[in-house]
């Protein structure tokens, strides 16, 4: 049965008429059934940068992994009928304990992706952080959804870190979330074998795999040229950056190398709302942050992105929270179920985020797909959440899990 219209983003968070069942969604059950239908739609560059990983992709599969080495201990008996997944962060209540994790060029995939995905969480009641690497203007998205989180690469100089911060809290963001965890680029390599660039190098394989795509060329990369030009990357800094498609205007990637948590300090001292860092993955660091006064952290290996063989998130997780008790501990990498967000929030996390899942929604359904993913997981959790034992998220900790010996 087909659902009603969306409504505005001020409209119940996760109501029935937050989006519309369509035909497309109907033999959608998991978000792993996402990622067939996006790789089918997307050009194979595009595919390659959501769904590839570092080198030879050992974290990204350990991410998964890390998961099945951790069973359930359900207790029994104890009257479940009033399950809610309200969660709290920053003040702000949302309607489950997970979100939207920021991917960039999201533009590229569903027409206007980085408002589509905000809107879509909004809607529904739970974060969503707008990748700094995005290509529709921070602005735009911040007045449709402005709720949404901004994630931020911080720049090599004082004066620019201090515009780029400027902007971010002029368009309204509340709660900045600055990753860390890149200070070079990783092994291109996977990219380059499927064509991926950024910007994206003009060629006759690149114009090929474009037209043997007409759903998608029409659909989001034509529509998008017609209707607002070649999209940029609008937010990697102050000003505006380079154009997605380029023969020889290189994106800049530059002076990350030398950051420091000094940098990190003159954030904190010109972020006046919630600070988040991404990408914190030893309780060294977790401490650190805590004494600089950093409001929350993302425990991530960058989806497994960062230096291939990093140790999956969920494993560091709990000495992570033992060790910075004031911090809000979020994770990411490697949620794809809601038995992987409650056994994430038995070792001690508040929220986790999940990137990949959502883009590929969106690729195949735009802001119904999304809705759809985000009521798939919200079901899971709460059909869990009973099989569990438990009405309240705070019900959980390590005990309600057994892992590696």
């Amino acid at each position: 049965m087909t659902k009603p219209a969306p409504p505005t983003p001020e409209a119940s968070a996760g109501s029935a008429a937050a989006f519309r069942v369509t035909p497309a969604l109907r033999g959608i059950h998991a978000l792993h059934d996402f990622q067939p239908l996006a790789r089918r739609k997307l050009p194979r560059q595009l595919y390659s940068y959501i769904s590839n990983g570092a080198d030879d992709e050992v974290s990204l599969r350990a991410n998964r992994s890390a998961f099945d080495a951790y069973g359930f201990v359900p207790r029994m008996l104890e009257g479940v009928a009033e399950r809610a997944q309200k969660t709290e962060i920053f003040g702000r209540m949302y309607e489950s304990p997970f979100g939207i994790s920021p991917v960039g060029l999201a533009a590229m995939w569903c027409y206007r992706g980085d408002l589509v995905l905000a809107r879509a969480a909004q809607a529904m009641g739970i974060p969503a952080v707008m990748s700094g690497a995005s290509l529709v203007p921070m602005e735009v998205v911040a007045q449709g959804a402005p709720d949404t989180w901004f994630q931020a690469y911080i720049p090599g100089d004082a004066a620019r870190v201090e515009a780029l911060i400027g902007r971010i809290a002029k368009a309204g963001f509340k709660t900045l979330v600055v990753t860390v965890d890149l200070p070079v680029q990783v092994n291109p390599e996977r990219y380059l074998k499927n064509g991926f660039t950024t910007p994206l190098r003009p060629s006759l394989r690149l114009a090929w795999d474009g037209i043997s795509h007409p759903r998608w060329l029409l659909g989001t990369f034509g529509k998008t040229l017609a209707r607002h030009g070649m999209p940029h990357f609008e937010n990697w800094r102050a000003e505006r950056g380079a154009p997605i498609l380029s023969a020889r205007v290189e994106r800049d990637f530059q002076a990350r190398d030398h950051l420091d948590w000094l940098h990190l300090g003159m954030v904190r001292e010109l972020w006046k709302g919630p600070l988040v860092v991404k990408g914190i993955m030893r309780w060294q660091d977790a401490v650190k942050a805590q004494n600089l006064g950093i409001d929350g952290i993302v425990v991530s290996n960058h989806g497994g992105r960062q230096v291939d063989g990093a140790i999956s998130p969920l494993r560091v997780l709990p000495e992570i929270v033992a060790a910075a008790p004031k911090l809000t501990v979020m994770m990411d990498s490697g949620i794809r179920r809601g038995s992987d967000v409650l056994k994430a929030l038995s070792l001690g996390a508040r929220c986790v985020f999940n990137g990949r899942s959502f883009n590929y929604a969106a690729t195949v359904a735009g802001h119904d797909g999304v809705c759809h993913a985000i009521s798939i997981l919200r079901a899971e959790i709460h059909r869990n959440m009973a099989l569990l034992g438990i009405n309240r998220l705070d019900e959980l900790d390590p005990s309600f899990v057994r892992g590696p010996a």
